[in-house]
């Protein structure tokens, strides 16, 4: 076989992650945890179906924190129109005309938050944060050390109100997904706590366990079973797609920030169109290039002509 043929297999195979042997997989799962020391919050994720990470582990400084949230404010100001700070929330009353979401249509509750979609064009900050090493090995962890793949980046902008009311609007993130459901997460989520998590301010609610059930939650047990999951300003939650979660309502004034970066399987039609509609030029522009482009799928397979192609013999 030639030098160039070579090469050409070689890097076919880099560019088919689904060609990898099961004890391959093992195998780099578990360097994943080993190299960052992260077997305490992979038990977690195991046992429970979600880990709280705290900041000193994941390496989120207090300044970055201030400027996601200085950028997210800023956002919130101009597509509302009125201002927003942390510990007061909107200065005025907003409308959302005759907007419900689907869990606040499901509850008949008021909506008391809105989301920001594709925070990766925002600033650097957020394809940082996107590409936090401890973030990306537990999320390629549940997915799958070569199939993880960018979904979506929002923030919930959430205030005092009926949040998604009794039901706490528990849902799965792999819910699309047709059943039966297999152990590996096909979607798996990486919320970033840009303020403090407590039951009066709106914490996470899930039923720890419930990604061993295969199921959509059953209701309303699930709510009896429901638990706050409460921790500090930076923290991350990283869940597997078939956990049975929400959130509470929020009781106090001012605002919960909450950054939402949402992985999925590569076999999975992503939220946000990335491989296709994110600009490429910004990927160069954070902490790691080569795994942002790997992550939002850019020269996947089937994009372009990359497996070799026999030649003419004369």
């Amino acid at each position: 076989m030639s030098k160039q043929r070579a090469k050409q297999d070689k890097d076919a195979k880099k560019k088919a992650p689904f060609a990898v042997s099961s004890n391959d997989l093992q195998k780099a799962r578990q360097k994943l945890v080993a190299e960052l020391g992260l077997e305490k919050y992979v038990l977690d994720l195991d046992l429970n179906g979600y880990a709280v990470v705290p900041p000193e582990v994941t390496g989120v400084t207090p300044a970055n924190l201030d400027r996601l949230t200085e950028v997210l404010l800023a956002k919130s100001e101009e597509l509302v129109g009125c201002g927003f700070t942390v510990a007061e929330g909107p200065s005025s009353e907003v409308d959302f005309g005759d907007y419900r979401g689907t869990l606040e249509l499901q509850s008949g509750a008021k909506p008391s938050q809105f989301q920001l979609m594709q925070l990766c064009t925002f600033d650097r900050a957020f394809r940082d944060l996107a590409v936090n090493p401890v973030a990306t090995a537990l999320m390629r962890y549940m997915i799958g050390p070569y199939t993880t793949r960018f979904s979506s980046h929002n923030c919930f902008v959430k205030w005092k109100g009926d949040g998604y009311g009794e039901s706490l609007g528990l849902h799965c993130d792999q819910g699309g997904v047709p059943q039966p459901w297999g152990r590996v997460a096909l979607n798996a989520n990486c919320n970033w706590c840009l303020t403090d998590y407590t039951l009066a301010d709106g914490a996470f609610a899930c039923v720890a366990g419930s990604h061993h059930r295969n199921s959509q939650p059953v209701m309303p047990q699930a709510i009896r079973e429901a638990i706050p999951v409460e921790c500090p300003r930076g923290s991350l939650i990283a869940f597997h797609g078939q956990l049975w979660h929400g959130a509470y309502p929020k009781s106090t004034p001012g605002l919960r920030l909450t950054i939402a970066n949402y992985y999925r399987h590569a076999s999975i039609q992503p939220q946000d169109d990335i491989p296709n509609h994110f600009p490429k030029a910004l990927a160069d522009d954070c902490d790691n290039p080569k795994v942002f482009k790997q992550l939002a799928g850019f020269g996947a397979p089937y994009q372009s002509q990359v497996l070799p192609v026999p030649k003419a013999v004369s």
